[in-house]
């Protein structure tokens, strides 16, 4: 998947890579329709910073405390899952 944007700051590639994660769980876990291999997904998954403070303070805490990288099954508890199923639609 390419990015949709240049990243501008540490704070927003964070953002982009969380985004990107929870639509790669949406799309294998509830979708079953993977749009990334298992190995790509496990890449990305360990890359995601829990340390790294983002503009959503609410969703920062929410991925310390329900993320989990070796699975995508956390998906389903996520606090805005129609705005991943929305994202989910209209890009792939």
């Amino acid at each position: 998947m390419k990015p949709l944007f240049v990243y501008r700051s540490s704070t927003e590639h964070e953002v982009w890579k969380r985004i990107r994660v929870a639509l790669c769980a949406y799309a294998y876990e509830i979708m079953d329709k993977p749009i990334i291999s298992d190995a790509e997904f496990d890449r990305l998954a360990a890359s995601v910073d829990l340390t790294a403070s983002t503009n959503r303070p609410d969703l920062d805490e929410w991925f310390r405390q329900e993320f989990q990288p070796h699975t995508g099954s956390w998906i389903h508890k996520h606090p805005e899952l129609p705005y991943i199923r929305r994202i989910y639609e209209r890009f792939c």
